[in-house]
């Protein structure tokens, strides 16, 4: 008889997620919540303003260990893994020899090893690509057996502090490890909504305990993927397979902040001839915000026309923005209509409709800065 397909896979917190009343839907391979009984508007407000706990264990967790781990990735991302300080973290790009984006994902040195979160629906490729590519001696191991919570929000730190002592010490994009009820988790003081939060690595068995413990703290609520996607527009930040794929370059994607000057002055990574040739000479087209009038949003792959109706570029994400109270959308057009004011048209079912080119984010990010840290302690 044929092998009967196994169907999405589910986290440790399945069944949590369906106490709490969560609709779930199938995304990357997995059964995962795209809302709660609350609603995508209200949970989105929530994180905005309080804190939100958002399940993101599909994500893929890796370790990389061997004496010279950071050049071996270095091979295979532009980003400076070597200048990495004990307990820093960094976002880098996977790329291909046209300079295309194969994944984002965060690298931390650990101090003896260096940890990577990769994207759900690139996991399998990346670890492939990591395994046939890296040299030098290093290993690749996964952590399948761990939970990845995201903890997001002007209130993350105040609510954590209390779980976990010392936790809202951490200064932005650092890590460190903790123990919380007698589990051994890893934080990141990071997140994808443009605020505040961690990100806490934890050991499977313990993911549910821990999850509903956060849960327990007052102002702490559960978010889905709805919220967790119209967060990240408002900020700005791409979504892999939509904002950036292997057809995007680093400096198409305004991404090239993530390559540093030694990273720039020495290549050694795959694209960087085309890299170098476009920060020097600019690309052909930019990422870009778009703000459409009215309040009708703009889907990815809606076309983007100027105003005489010549194409000029195409939506890659687009929703409404609760933050902003309108619709907002994030799209590639040609440099020369790329700066913000511009008037550009959507072509919606077929009808032009009248937007302008806007800066990114559309809402200011909120990382906790020095200060903010100090004013957590």
């Amino acid at each position: 008889m044929p092998a009967q397909n196994a169907g999405p896979k589910r986290t440790a917190l399945y069944d949590l997620h369906v106490a709490l009343g969560a609709k779930m839907v199938p995304f990357a391979g997995y059964e995962m919540p795209v809302q709660y009984r609350a609603g995508i508007l209200a949970e989105h407000g929530h994180t905005r303003t309080a804190a939100s706990l958002f399940d993101v264990s599909h994500m893929g967790q890796v370790v990389l260990r061997g004496p010279e781990r950071a050049a071996a990735l270095e091979a295979l991302v532009p980003g400076d893994i070597a200048g990495l300080a004990p307990g820093a973290m960094r976002y880098t790009l996977f790329t291909n020899r046209d300079a295309g984006i194969l994944d984002d994902l965060m690298v931390t040195n650990v101090g003896d090893y260096l940890f990577l979160v990769v994207n759900a629906a690139c996991k399998e490729a990346d670890v492939a690509h990591l395994v046939a590519n890296l040299d030098r001696g290093t290993t690749v191991e996964r952590l399948d057996d761990r939970g990845l919570l995201a903890l997001q929000g002007p209130g993350a730190a105040g609510a954590l502090e209390r779980l976990v002592p010392g936790v809202s010490r951490m200064a932005f994009m650092t890590a460190a490890p903790f123990t919380v009820d007698g589990a051994r988790v890893a934080v990141t003081r990071s997140g994808y909504t443009g605020e505040d939060g961690f990100e806490i690595s934890i050991p499977g068995a313990d993911t549910v305990r821990i999850a509903e413990r956060i849960l327990a703290l007052p102002g702490v609520a559960p978010a889905g993927l709805g919220a967790r996607d119209s967060l990240r527009l408002e900020a700005g930040l791409c979504l892999y397979g939509h904002d950036i794929d292997p057809t995007t370059t680093p400096v198409e994607a305004g991404l090239a902040w993530t390559i540093g000057k030694r990273r720039r002055a020495d290549g050694g990574y795959p694209g960087a001839d085309v890299v170098t040739r476009e920060l020097a000479h600019g690309p052909k087209r930019k990422r870009v915000g778009i703000l459409p009038d009215g309040k009708a949003p703009a889907r990815e792959g809606t076309a983007i026309t100027d105003p005489a109706g010549r194409a000029i570029g195409t939506v890659t994400s687009g929703g409404f923005g609760p933050t902003v109270n309108g619709p907002v959308a994030m799209g590639y057009a040609e440099t020369d209509r790329a700066a913000p004011g511009t008037p550009v048209a959507l072509v919606v079912r077929g009808t032009p409709r009248p937007a302008r080119i806007a800066a990114l984010p559309f809402v200011p990010h909120r990382y906790a800065r020095p200060a903010q840290q100090r004013g957590n302690a």
